[in-house]
């Protein structure tokens, strides 16, 4: 059964994480469906949404728990898939618009901000909250650091901190904050008005930003997907997925 919601009207294509029992947490499965998702889109436009009463609640537990006894080889092809995930939708050549309500964690806030517009309910909650179980969110902070810059980055991954929609705005990670009963209008809205706009234009547009881009960030990703499968061997790592699963403070290792 597909993890995702694919809908194709016309020019616009929409894209529904659809797992609302699990927050859509993310599986696997759901990152390869979103890879072919964004690689396979013939679209003019992509919208990005969530099922139920979260936008995505990063990664799945029950993958959590199953990475304690992978080797470092796995955990390398397991980094693998989440940045070809992060690539698939960076890359996607159709401007993309994120419409986030509810929870939006750790791969779910990658997700939600990589978009070229984001559009958040003011009750969305975002967050880059991985050193909470012992893990190093080494994948986004490559694309969050292009985002905001150095010295905000660096506050919002070693704080682990949640913050909300008007936060997000302010440090330029949402575009538009707009009533939750207002986010599909308004998402079909700015659609509209991309279609109005030379496709090829803007498929140039992201072209030339991507390769403005291209070098620092190939790089910064190398060392991002090293460092996350590295983070997954640690006894801090396991402690921090035990912790949460036992809904009990972590005992820290420090290694």
């Amino acid at each position: 059964m597909s993890t995702l919601h694919i809908h194709d009207d016309g020019l616009i294509r929409t894209i529904t994480l659809n797992r609302p029992e699990r927050r859509n947490a993310l599986t696997p499965e759901m990152q390869d469906e979103l890879i072919a998702a964004f690689t396979s889109c013939r679209a003019r436009v992509v919208l990005l949404a969530g099922a139920g009463e979260s936008f995505c609640a990063g990664l799945d537990l029950d993958v959590l728990k199953q990475m304690a006894d992978l080797s470092l080889e796995q955990h390398r092809v397991e980094a693998d898939r989440v940045a070809r995930m992060f690539r698939a939708l960076w890359e996607c050549d159709a401007p993309t618009i994120s419409l986030v309500h509810g929870a939006a964690m750790a791969g779910g806030t990658g997700l939600a901000t990589l978009c070229d517009f984001t559009l958040a309910a003011p009750e969305a909650q975002f967050g880059y909250t991985e050193a909470r179980i012992g893990f190093v969110p080494a994948l986004v902070s490559a694309y969050l650091r292009l985002q905001v810059g150095d010295k905000q980055a660096r506050s919002l991954l070693l704080t682990a901190r949640r913050f909300g929609a008007q936060e997000a705005h302010g440090m330029g990670l949402v575009t538009e904050v707009v009533p939750r009963e207002e986010l599909e209008a308004r998402a079909q809205a700015l659609a509209a008005e991309l279609l109005l706009l030379s496709p090829e234009s803007l498929r140039a547009t992201k072209r030339l930003l991507r390769a403005q881009q291209a070098e620092w960030l190939d790089s910064a990703l190398a060392l991002a997907m090293e460092a996350n499968a590295a983070s997954r061997q640690t006894a801090d790592f396991r402690e921090g997925v035990a912790s949460f699963v036992e809904k009990r403070k972590p005992v820290w290792h420090g290694k």
